[in-house]
């Protein structure tokens, strides 16, 4: 499975999609917030339909696989079922969405918005995953999963295409890592023409303990970006495939994410979620430092943020 994924499937995930998706901006700012002398390159997938880059994977799989009468089902911690909830109500699918406790309010409404059907269980999105296996199992429901799929990680490597067809070469990007469909996709995309560095909390390091481990594994899961980086294991495909095209894990704390939404607030007039400032808190110090020179991009991924928590943390 793993070696039917190339920068081919992607090309072809492209134009599959487009007219379905925004080509959302890059967007260059000044590197002197984070100490750094170069400009970053900000690859703004906060403003995808659904608020995050899951709607491209959710719409290659609906394009590429056949969607059975009883539709389709996902576990999620909140943004991969807003994706898979608006891109079945585009195609007119019917979605049934398992979502954990931990899921915030505005992700569960936001899925419910969309016209799917919403279930809340289990504390983490591997329980939700559970549920979700189960009811396709039961009813015939194609699963969407989130990362370990060939055509979620294709769809997802298409923010990579439009992001260096727009911004040039770039030396090195970092991206936020939960499952690792999305690095994984970048990595593809890019090959070891950039340098790709994965970013993962602390609290919830999956792909970082699977790549040190030389192979999935389970990892305990306790961050403020839970709901959307939250995985306990990343699956077998994403780690054949990051194990090849990523280069470096790095690791971030809550506070560095809370200070990065804090800073793409007052600066940039940016409300991005936890999982979505994850990356780019890998510039703070104690992260990634770049070399002299070095031209760097930054995803931000998601903006499912909770507006009362942002005014919180922002204020």
């Amino acid at each position: 499975m793993a070696e039917a994924l190339s920068a081919s499937s992607i090309e072809a995930a492209h134009e599959r999609i487009r007219p379905h998706v925004r080509h959302t901006p890059v967007f260059e700012v000044e590197g002197a917030p984070f100490g750094i002398a170069e400009p970053i390159s900000l690859k703004l997938e906060l403003f995808q339909h659904a608020g995050s880059f899951k709607t491209r994977g959710a719409f290659n799989n609906l394009l590429t696989r056949p969607v059975p009468a009883q539709g389709v089902t996902a576990a999620s911690g909140g943004n991969h079922g807003a994706a898979v909830a608006y891109a079945a109500a585009c195609l007119g699918v019917r979605a049934r969405v398992f979502v954990p406790t931990i899921s915030s309010p505005v992700k569960i409404q936001r899925i419910r918005d969309y016209g799917a059907e919403v279930v809340v269980g289990g504390d983490r999105y591997a329980d939700a995953a559970v549920l979700s296996e189960a009811y396709a199992a039961e009813s015939g429901a194609l699963v969407v999963h989130p990362f370990d799929s060939p055509f979620t990680i294709a769809g997802q490597g298409t923010v990579a295409l439009e992001w260096e067809a727009d911004a040039g070469h770039l030396d090195t990007v970092l991206v936020a890592a939960g499952g690792g469909g999305l690095v994984a996709g970048i990595g593809l995309w890019f090959g070891r023409r950039t340098k790709v560095v994965a970013v993962e909390p602390q609290g919830s390091r999956a792909l970082h303990a699977a790549l040190e481990a030389g192979g999935p594994v389970d990892v305990p899961v306790e961050s403020i970006a839970a709901d959307s980086l939250g995985a306990r294991r990343v699956g077998d495909l994403v780690y054949a495939v990051a194990r090849d095209c990523v280069d470096e894990v790095v690791l971030v704390g809550d506070n560095a994410i809370e200070e990065t939404q804090r800073r793409l607030w007052r600066r940039f007039g940016i409300a991005a979620e936890p999982g979505g400032a994850a990356a780019l808190s890998a510039l703070l110090p104690g992260g990634y430092r770049p070399a002299p020179g070095e031209r760097v991009g930054v995803l931000v991924c998601g903006s499912n943020v909770d507006l009362a928590k942002l005014a919180a943390t922002v204020e």
